[in-house]
Parts: structure tokens; C-alpha cells; sequence
């Protein structure tokens, strides 16, 4: 009996590890530019097992840019994207409807970093005037910050070159190379170059929640993950489990120290000099979102950003709310 027993038992948990290989749904995850801490919550998200954990086999494909990144979801070949969520916003003034599940970042963490051969010469965001700017790739949310900078100094949107640099090291080497005379950067490249350069230019700075409320005149959302609507509608399970994921990653690194944060990032990630890297992650901890929920004046501000930067976006009478849902998110906290 104590046999039958036995064998009861491991044929019972060898039919439940079966279920639960069967219930790992596969799903394709684009994002642009896997390196930047701004993204630092997706990628923690599979290196600690949370997509797995949450029934997830997510195959995650990482891109020069969010640009990139987007069109691989448009043109079906990954489902969803972990990039800035003012791409919905540039995409619903097309007719296209993505809609955000999860916010990560609460501000952009978005800089406008001068050349270091270029310092004193270059001042001010009006001193970009016929200069050539690095983006990470054309139409991604680095391309549409500088647009507005530049309309926001009194210049037109295309004032300044814009050449694709990509971000983290390639960016770093077009500046240093001589291939760019500013760049839009993000962390850890920027902490890098200041680390290297301290007299280092910057002539615009989102990484903070006063620096960002200083840009914009308000909150504004970066990271999210984001998809077409229709395949939240059919897939609504598989969509839930990437929120709870993401929600319960969050948790966590807001549990454990920036050295903790660090040590469960792949190694080519975090770069030889980890110092630098490791100064940059707690300059941005802040910028990770504590519940993973869309603040709807932050929605609001990034339509308010594109439309008077984007006469196709100002002209679209885009209704925002349509752009995100907070009502994955408030059901993984037991909401």
C-alpha cells in the first residue's frame, strides 16, 4: 500500500508539472535598448524569473530603439512592447489604437548631452541650430524629445541633423568619435560621460521628478508596457500575467538595495566599470514606479507635449484614456 502510495504521489505531481508546462503561454517581448536603466524593470523582470513565475514563457527581443521596437509589434512579429509610452500617442493620431497594461518609469529619464569637444560652444538648446544630434533611431522617443526641445527654444522641429546612434556605448562613441555634437542619452551612458567628463554639458535633464516637472510643466510617464488593443481583447490572460510580473518586480526593487538590484543584472549589461554603472542606478531609482499605475495627468501631459509638437497629434482629437488601462494593474494588487 505504502508503495501504491508513492507512486500516487509521484504521478500526481508529475501530472501537475506537466499542467504547468502546458500553461506557460509564449509570448514575444520587443524592446529598445535592453541596456538603458530606464528599461532596468523589464529586463530585471526575466533575469529574476517573475515572467515565468507568472506563467509566462516570454521570449524577449531586444532593439536598436523603441521605434524599432514598435514596429516589430504593428508588424506582428513580437506581441507586445516595453518602450515609452508616448509612442501610443504619436500612433493613435494614425488610427492605430495601443494601449499601456503597466507603467515602470514615472519619468522619462531623457538628457540632451553636448559633445565633450563641443563644450562652451554649445550652451543652449537654440545653439543646436544646424548641429548634428544623435538619437538612439528616427521616430523613437529620443527623436520626439528633441523636436519639442527644439520648438520649445523657438526653433523649428527640424532645426538640428539627427543621425541614429542608438544608446549605451554606440552613443557614447559617436560623441567621442566626433560623429555628433550632442546626443539624447540616457542612463547609464550619461552617468558614464560625467564620471569621464565633469565639466560635461547637459541642456536638458529628465531624470529627476523636479528636473522632468521642469521640462514639461508636469509629471510625465516613460516606460510602460504597451500593445495593439485588439490583442489585450484576445489574449487578456497572458496580459494580466506580464502586469503581474512587471507589478511584482517592482515590489521588489523597491525592497532591495541598488548593489542587489545590480548583481541580478547580466553582466554585459552592467559594462566593465560598475562603479559607474552602480552610481547611475541609484541616481535612478527614483524614476521606478512603486505600483506600476498610469497617473492620468501624466497621460494628459504627454498629449499636451505631442500636440503642440505635432500638428498630426493636435489635430487628431485623440482621447487619451483609450491610450492605457490601470485595470490590470489594480488586479494584481488584489484590487
Amino acid at each position: 500500500m505504502k508503495t501504491l502510495r508513492k507512486l500516487a504521489t509521484v504521478a500526481a505531481a508529475l501530472l501537475m508539472m506537466g499542467g504547468a508546462a502546458a500553461a506557460q503561454s509564449k509570448v514575444t517581448l520587443a524592446i529598445g535598448g535592453a541596456g538603458c536603466l530606464c528599461y532596468l524593470p523589464t529586463v530585471l523582470t526575466k533575469q529574476l524569473g517573475n515572467f515565468e513565475k507568472a506563467g509566462l514563457d516570454v521570449d524577449m527581443v531586444n532593439f536598436k530603439g523603441g521605434s524599432q521596437a514598435l514596429k516589430a509589434v504593428i508588424g506582428g512579429s513580437a506581441d507586445v512592447v516595453s518602450g515609452y509610452f508616448d509612442h501610443t500617442v504619436a500612433l493613435a493620431a494614425k488610427g492605430q489604437h495601443l494601449k499601456a497594461i503597466v507603467v515602470y518609469d514615472r519619468f522619462p529619464g531623457l538628457v540632451i548631452v553636448v559633445s565633450p569637444d563641443q563644450t562652451g560652444e554649445i550652451k543652449t538648446i537654440a545653439d543646436l541650430k544646424g548641429k548634428t544630434v544623435g538619437i538612439s533611431a528616427p521616430g523613437s522617443s529620443t527623436d520626439y524629445f528633441l523636436k519639442y526641445q527644439l520648438q520649445q527654444a523657438g526653433l523649428e522641429r527640424d532645426a538640428a541633423s539627427v543621425i541614429g546612434v542608438g544608446l549605451g556605448g554606440t552613443a557614447i562613441a559617436a560623441m567621442e568619435q566626433g560623429q555628433i555634437d550632442a546626443a539624447v542619452m540616457l542612463d547609464p551612458a550619461v552617468t558614464v560621460l560625467e564620471t569621464k567628463y565633469p565639466d560635461l554639458t547637459l541642456l536638458a535633464d529628465t531624470r529627476t521628478e523636479k528636473d522632468t516637472r521642469a521640462v514639461f510643466g508636469g509629471d510625465y510617464p516613460g516606460g510602460a508596457i504597451y500593445t495593439k488593443a485588439s490583442w489585450i481583447e484576445d489574449h487578456p490572460e497572458e496580459a494580466q500575467a506580464l502586469v503581474n510580473a512587471m507589478v511584482a518586480t517592482l515590489d521588489w526593487i523597491h525592497s532591495h538595495t541598488p548593489e542587489e538590484i545590480m548583481a541580478e543584472m547580466p553582466e554585459e549589461m552592467v559594462g566593465n566599470d560598475k562603479e559607474a554603472y552602480l552610481a547611475a542606478l541609484k541616481n535612478t531609482m527614483s524614476m521606478y514606479s512603486e505600483t506600476g499605475m498610469m497617473d492620468p495627468k501624466g497621460a494628459e501631459a504627454v498629449l499636451k507635449v505631442f500636440s503642440a509638437g505635432d500638428p498630426a497629434v493636435r489635430d487628431a482629437n485623440i482621447d487619451i484614456t483609450t491610450t492605457y488601462t490601470n485595470a490590470f494593474v489594480e488586479k494584481a494588487h488584489g484590487k
